[in-house]
Formats: structure tokens, sequence, C-alpha cells
């Protein structure tokens, strides 16, 4: 008895052993893959407590750990109110990511913890946007169509079949008014909802306000210093927008990759992509990258006078004119936005930026984008077998063609990570918002919805016709 007793005692000592080395492990060199993990959970929580005014908790529940890997069960979160910082440890106590608050910029990753350094950035002053009672998109009221059409529309929209799993909003617009929408549970009109990769196409918006004023081309060259000694001086400015650069960038997110190195591991977000290798020549080879997108914003904020004029820009040459008051792009630690995913705004203002492309660039009679740049935007590139276009915008939605679900083949889209989309079809002069947290693993499609939406706005349109002829 006494011989089995001392084995116990040496496995348990064994066992402690491993424990506090673990431990100190976790504490000392914690893994990466850790830190993109905290770095996640910080940035999400932060942005949608501070800029959604969601309750934390219900953030880190359904937005963090529902739909996600495992191991973000495990970690846990703290917020500081007054000083606007969120923090995120693995199992409360290991891996330490942060989230900054900065008003009108919305959060940044803080992964060096230079907390400091980060509210050092270039400020934005917040701005109260005027109340006005003008219907949808002169102001914010909207007159809801109580006929069959309009009733056919409510119904469809609230039928989970086609509204998808976890829909946080559903807008649609038809001959410039919103005639549906829907919200899930929590969320309405006023609650700002993460783009993630609709923020690509909104990001080259913001270029075009610089080709019309001829501070950027299509054709420009020679984009970094670092790039100036090899064939990288060769890539144009047109070849980023339709990810045809040929630079190396993996995009997955499963893993410490390219991308979450960027988003969650580096305060400078430019860094991976301005330092990658060119694998293939330019025009050659479509490579879906995230990098690219963030350092089309340094490129575009390099053009204005000062880091000031730059964080001002998107708001003054874009948000500002469309009447999109509650968009709020994120910039990263060191000042850059990050054009690749973090816009935030309202449904109804998703909608309002659909309608601007939907208009060719034009509102309210005044040309913001030169002719021909949605043009562009809706041109396929040949690398991309077709799906996806010249300036940031996709020819085909989730998982096939517009001609596989018998949509118009005008229609443009927006799309972004766990089921944001923003459909534009010129020719049935219509737009449509769905927004969600919906995973690719639900093989959600909201070309389904679209579908029956053409269907009854144009059926209703028919039965129309007659009486607008009296």
């Amino acid at each position: 008895m006494r011989l089995i007793s001392r084995v116990i005692g040496a496995l348990v000592l064994l066992l402690l052993i491993i424990v506090a080395s673990g431990a100190v492990w976790l504490w000392v060199w914690p893994p990466e893959l850790l830190r993109v993990g905290d770095g996640y959970a910080a940035k999400i929580v932060c942005s949608n407590t501070f800029i959604a005014r969601r309750d934390p908790e219900r953030i880190m529940a359904d937005d963090v750990q529902a739909p996600g890997n495992p191991a973000l069960k495990l970690v846990q979160v703290s917020v500081n109110r007054e000083e606007g910082v969120v923090t995120a440890r693995f199992l409360g106590m290991f891996a330490p990511n942060y989230a900054l608050y900065r008003g009108a910029l919305g959060c940044t990753t803080v992964p060096d913890g230079d907390l400091p350094a980060a509210r050092s950035a270039v400020f934005l002053n917040k701005v109260r946007a005027a109340k006005s009672d003008s219907l949808w998109p002169d102001g914010d009221r909207v007159a809801l169509g109580q006929d069959e059409t309009g009733r056919a529309l409510s119904k469809l929209l609230a039928n989970q079949d086609f509204a998808g799993p976890a829909m946080r909003a559903i807008v649609v617009v038809k001959n410039g008014h919103i005639v549906a929408e829907a919200y899930g549970d929590g969320f309405d009109k006023s609650t700002p909802l993460i783009g993630w990769s609709m923020t690509k196409t909104v990001n080259a918006a913001i270029i075009g306000r610089l080709m019309l004023s001829g501070r950027m081309s299509f054709d420009d060259q020679n984009l970094l210093p670092q790039w100036s000694n090899d064939a990288r001086k060769n890539i144009k400015l047109s070849d980023l927008l339709s990810m045809e650069s040929g630079l190396a960038f993996n995009e997955g997110y499963g893993a410490v990759s390219d991308v979450t190195r960027m988003l969650y591991l580096d305060p400078d977000s430019t860094r991976v992509a301005a330092n990658a290798p060119q694998e293939a020549a330019a025009g050659e080879r479509f490579n879906y990258s995230s990098g690219t997108a963030t350092l089309l914003s340094r490129l575009w904020m390099n053009k204005l006078p000062n880091e000031s004029a730059a964080i001002a820009y998107p708001r003054e040459a874009l948000f500002a004119p469309l009447g999109m008051s509650s968009a709020v792009l994120e910039a990263d630690e060191r000042g850059t936005f990050v054009g690749s995913s973090y816009l935030y705004a309202t449904p109804r203002d998703w909608a309002r930026f659909g309608q601007f492309l939907l208009q060719d660039g034009v509102w309210k009679g005044q040309r913001l984008l030169p002719e021909g740049f949605v043009g562009a935007m809706r041109t396929p590139t040949t690398a991309s077998e077709g799906i996806y276009t010249q300036v940031q915008a996709w020819l085909a939605g989730p998982g096939g063609s517009n001609a596989q679900f018998g949509l118009p083949a005008d229609t443009l889209w927006m799309l972004g990570h766990d089921g944001q989309s923003v459909a534009i079809v010129p020719s049935a002069n219509l737009v449509l918002v769905r927004m969600g947290l919906t995973p690719g693993w639900l093989d959600y499609k909201p070309q389904l919805l679209l579908k029956k939406i053409l269907d009854i706005t144009s059926a209703g349109q028919e039965m129309a016709q007659p009486e607008l002829a009296e």
C-alpha cells in the first residue's frame, strides 16, 4: 500500500509539473493562434459594444462563440467602458490581445499592447446626423407598400427558408425607395452592422472619388517604395483592384495565415501584403486578397495632403454626400483604414451605397464617380473566370452564377463573410441588402431570396400597368 501511495504521489507531482510547465509556456510564449483568437474576440466585442451599442455578453455568445472555433468558448473578455478598452484572454489568463475604441474611427486591434500609441492616431470628430422626415434616401422615413405586392414581400421576408439562418437585416429597394424590410431579434434600422468584405467595394469607390479629381488612375505604377527595384514596380492600380497583382497572400481563416496575421497580430495591417513576393505576373492569376484591399487604403490615403485629411476623406467625399451618417470605417493601430473588412453601417445606409452603384455613381444629379468606373466594376476579369470584376465586386453570388439561379445577367454582388450581401440589379431597378451571422457551412444562398423578390416585384409592376395607363 505504501508503494502504491508513493507511485500515486509521484504521478500527481508529475501531473502538477506538466500543468505548471504548460501554464508557464502559455504565459511566456503563447501560440500565435491563441493570440489570433483573442484578437478576434476583442475586436468583435469592441466594435459591437461601442458602435452598435449591443450587450457584450450577447456579442461574445452570439457573434464570437456560436459560429466559430470551439476554442473560442475558452476565451474570456473584459470591457473597460471608461477607457474604451476590450481585453481578451484564453482561459482568462493567457495570450492577451486588445482592442481600443477611438470614437468616430471605431475600434482597432492593438496586438502589441501599446494602447498609448494607438490612442495617438489622428482623431476624427463625431458628427451628429441631422434628422429629416423626408422619404428615404433623402431622409429615414419609409412608406412600405400595403398593397398585394407589399404584403407578398413582407410574407417572403418572414420566411426563414429565404431570409436564412441568423438573419439580422433585409432591405429591399425598388425604383429608388425602400419597399420592404425585416430585422432579426435584437436588431433594427438603427443598428450598424459589419459588412466584412463588402467594405472592399466601398473602399474602391473612395478611390473612384480620387480618380474623379485626377489624383489617381487605373494605370498608376511604382506604387510602393519597396517595390521600386523589382518586378513589383510594374504592378498597376488596376491589378490590385482586380485581385490580379500576382502578390502572394494566404486568405485562409482556419489558422495563422496572412489574413489573420494582418487583422489580429500586426499593428500595421499593410505590412504583410506590402512585403509579399510576386508569385505570378500581373494579370496572370486571380488571388482573392484582403491584403490587397488594405494596401489600396494606404495608397489612396497617401494621395491626401496629410493623415488628418486622409482620415476625414471617406466621410467628406463619400459618406456625407450619400447620407450614410452611420458609416464607421475602422483603421488599424497605425492609422491605415482596414479597407478589406471593417466598415459598419446601418442596413439602410448599406442600401444607400447599393443604390448609388445602381445609379452609376451619380447621386442627386451629381456625378461622384468617373464615367465608366461603375462599368469597370461590372466588367469580368479573365483570370477570375468571369466571377470577379475589374473593381472589387462579384458577378456571381455564393456558390453559383446568376444564370444558375435565373437572375438577370446584369446582377452585381457585394459579398462579405458570414452571409453579408448587397445585390444590385439595374434592369429591375432593384437593390437587395441581406445581412446576418450565417457561416458558409450553412450553405445559405441569397440568390433564392433575390429571385423571389424579383418575381414578386415584376408581377406587381405588371398588375399596376393598366392603372398607370389610365
